[in-house]
């Protein structure tokens, strides 16, 4: 089973900004649509953002035109450049496909912590 691999993630004061990384090692990749979802403590997960094959980008409302989502397909990558951050942008971080499909499963995330 494919898992994501996340990282970048850390504890930032509210304003900075952070830029997260997931690859994903599978020849799917470059056909899939990518998204980044975030789930907070006691709360579902939920989509941040999204890129498609031709690099058409869709935002939750909650970050848009603070967070920017780009591809890399040549190194299997997807990134999301946090601007502005928010100590509500505080979760764990995840990539995947959109939708998911059945052999790409969850990776560990990567924790993102906005506090002052």
């Amino acid at each position: 089973q494919v898992q994501p691999v996340e990282s970048g993630g850390g504890l930032v004061q509210p304003g900075r900004s952070l830029r997260l990384t997931c690859g994903v090692s599978s020849v799917l990749f470059r056909h899939r649509t990518i998204a980044w979802y975030r789930q907070a403590p006691e709360k579902q997960r939920e989509l941040v953002a999204s890129i498609t094959t031709r690099n058409s980008t869709d935002y939750a409302d909650s970050v848009k035109g603070r967070f920017t989502i780009s591809r890399d397909n040549a190194k299997n990558t997807v990134y999301l450049q946090m601007f502005s951050l928010k100590p509500e942008d505080t979760a764990v971080y995840y990539c995947n496909s959109l939708p998911q499909i059945s052999n790409w499963g969850w990776g560990q995330g990567t924790q993102v912590t906005v506090s002052s």
